[in-house]
């Protein structure tokens, strides 16, 4: 892990809120670090709105972002992951082969945001609730000192974010 950008995979289940919420977070965050990727186990093949209203409202850029399966940021082509976060208990609980590479993994449960039901101004306190708590984590992380931690000082600190 010698290089940057650091590329950083978050995972979820259907890659239409958090892990894209993660990858715009850490995009902006870690610019120049970082590369934030995102991917679903079984997407759901749209970004929900919620997201990207939220995204763009705090200066996100949201053009890119679409919701995509793993197994594009698996073939040839794909960039080589550092990291590797599932941001879902579904996720997370996904029995998934092993990555190239052997990117440091932890889980950072994040509450889904799409699941909830309420009124509108509900739903968008959620997502702003789910935002939060991803670039908070997210901030942790850019901030470890990575090229100076060995690998399992670097698993350690990352799985601790997840519990935090």
């Amino acid at each position: 892990m010698s290089h940057a950008p650091f590329n950083v995979l978050f995972l979820c289940t259907g890659n239409s809120c958090r892990s894209i919420m993660a990858e715009a977070i850490l995009d902006r965050e870690g610019a120049g670090q970082f590369k934030g990727w995102s991917a679903g186990v079984a997407p759901r093949g749209e970004v929900h709105p919620v997201a990207l209203d939220l995204l763009a409202k705090l200066g996100h850029p949201t053009a890119q972002l679409r919701s995509k399966s793993w197994d594009e940021l698996r073939g040839a082509q794909a960039p080589a992951l550092d990291f590797i976060f599932t941001v879902c208990d579904d996720a997370a609980n996904e029995p998934c082969a092993a990555w190239p590479g052997n990117p440091v993994s932890a889980h950072w449960s994040i509450p889904d945001p799409s699941a909830f039901r309420g009124t509108a101004a509900e739903t968008y306190a959620v997502f702003e609730d789910a935002y939060r708590m991803l670039r908070q984590r997210i901030g942790i992380f850019t901030s470890l000192p990575i090229r100076s931690l060995d690998e399992m000082s670097l698993q350690h600190e990352v799985l601790q974010i997840g519990r935090g």
